[in-house]
């Protein structure tokens, strides 16, 4: 299970729409380092004149773990990307960048997220992430 969901948040979902905050504190008490990653990479995008930042730290494998639930799921990293105001990108178990919003057609996304760059991260210690 990917997240740890109240009562409250259950009982909201069979009623409805959620409320997208309910959701992200959700996402940020079930999956920490996960979020706290989003978090650390939104806040120093605004300080950098490059057009992404990255987290390339290798992680635990708990904590990659929650990388690939965060980042594999579309609820769960299009709630982080609106809630920061980032877009995402990743290219393996641990490398995670953070894009100005509306970048995915700007040349360093693309060729962050391109073949290549997925070729070129493969690394024998990463075969099993």
């Amino acid at each position: 299970m990917s997240l740890d969901v109240s009562p409250e948040l259950l009982a909201q979902a069979e009623r409805g729409p959620v409320d997208e905050a309910d959701f992200v504190a959700t996402v940020r008490d079930s999956l920490p380092y996960a979020y706290k990653t989003v978090e650390a990479l939104a806040a120093r995008l605004p300080h950098t004149d490059a057009p992404f930042v990255d987290d390339n730290t290798p992680p635990t494998d708990a904590e990659r773990g929650q990388l690939l639930r965060a980042l594999a799921s579309n609820a769960i990293r299009g709630s982080l990307e609106r809630h920061f105001d980032v877009t995402l990108a990743f290219v393996n178990c641990h490398n995670v960048a953070a894009f100005r919003h509306g970048a995915e057609h700007d040349a360093a996304y693309l060729e962050f997220t391109s073949l290549r760059t997925q070729l070129l991260n493969q690394k024998p210690e990463l075969r099993n992430c």
